[in-house]
């Protein structure tokens, strides 16, 4: 099956690739056997052309006429977002923020796919053993040890901005690879990290405009 090189792949494909996957396993849960692009785009609010587009980057899915089988489809998504199988993450920062993002329901919701806690860090004498599912707060200086014993692939950053940058150089020194950083400013890391950026006002700006001007959104939607 050949692919396209990863590069060439836009961040909204991967973000719609999400969007399917959940699609498909809802379907599946509902015993339901097979779907079409239109099928998935209805439901996705994309066209049948973006589906199949999207998935096309990665290969030929499907029959021309009867559409996906929704069990293999959904393997295969799972397989190209390397969702079949265990990512390690911690938490940096456990102010309310990083609390709540502790306390999420979603980790291990399924034996789909598995996001599990290995550690929560702060720099805050006061929260130093803490109790949040399981795990006790600890002291950032720690960090390095946890990514080592448990092989931590991810971290999430919810300090104050000033300390934003200080949690990402203390957690690529400690050899994770992955950072969702949710303190709004932009990180300096080096290219082998992979950073996504959660910032809930920029969100709140780009709705605002979006409101204003829906007709500007539907051309984006169409445009990607």
């Amino acid at each position: 099956m050949s692919q396209k090189p990863l590069l060439s792949i836009p961040n909204a494909t991967i973000s719609r690739l999400v969007t399917y996957l959940r699609i498909l396993t809802s379907l599946e849960q509902k015993g339901i056997n097979r779907t079409s692009s239109d099928a998935l785009a209805e439901e996705a609010q994309v066209s049948a052309f973006q589906v199949r587009k999207d998935l096309a980057y990665f290969g030929r899915f499907g029959t021309r006429g009867m559409g996906y089988t929704v069990l293999t489809l959904r393997r295969e998504l799972q397989r190209i977002l390397g969702l079949n199988r265990r990512w390690n993450c911690v938490i940096v920062g456990m102010g309310r923020l990083g609390q709540a993002l502790a306390d999420y329901p979603g980790y291990m919701e399924s034996n789909l796919y598995e996001f599990e806690l290995k550690g929560l860090f702060d720099i805050d004498p006061s929260k130093m053993g803490m109790q949040l599912r399981g795990l006790s707060v600890q002291h950032i200086n720690d960090l390095e040890h946890c990514v080592r014993t448990h092989g931590v692939d991810m971290g999430f950053i919810t300090v104050p901005v000033e300390k934003a940058q200080d949690a990402a150089d203390a957690l690529t020194k400690a050899g994770v690879r992955g950072i969702l950083n949710f303190a709004p400013t932009a990180l300096k890391v080096s290219d082998d990290i992979a950073v996504e950026q959660v910032d809930f006002m920029a969100g709140m700006k780009r709705l605002a405009f979006y409101i204003l001007n829906p007709h500007l959104k539907a051309l984006t939607d169409q445009e990607e």
